[in-house]
């Protein structure tokens, strides 16, 4: 997985450095960060109903929107694939980091 995303990320990096015409990824640049946000948001709503309605396929396909999309905003902020497999891997050198969650009595 790790070399498809890393090639993913080094197609979106050519597309935005050289737009080329009737390019997706060209466009979600041009349009900028509003633009891209905004698909984001998308397809993270897309996902989790793909995930509410059983999964299967089509949250296979959603994810792969919502990979794409997250890839085009991570080259849009300069941040790469290694700056979040670093955060991930400092973070799983934590433990016992379960936040406490707040109680509530729902019957008063």
């Amino acid at each position: 997985m790790q070399d498809e995303l890393q090639r993913l990320y080094a197609t979106i990096l050519e597309r935005r450095d050289n737009p080329a015409e009737k390019s997706y990824t060209a466009y979600l640049f041009a349009q900028g960060l509003d633009k891209i946000l905004k698909k984001c948001g998308e397809e993270c709503a897309e996902t989790i109903i793909a995930a509410k309605n059983g999964g299967g396929e089509e949250a296979v396909c959603e994810l792969a929107d919502l990979f794409f999309h997250l890839h085009v905003l991570m080259a849009q902020l300069d941040i790469t694939p290694d700056d979040v497999a670093a955060e991930l891997a400092r973070r799983a050198e934590k433990s016992g980091n379960l936040k406490q969650t707040h109680q509530t009595d729902k019957n008063t």
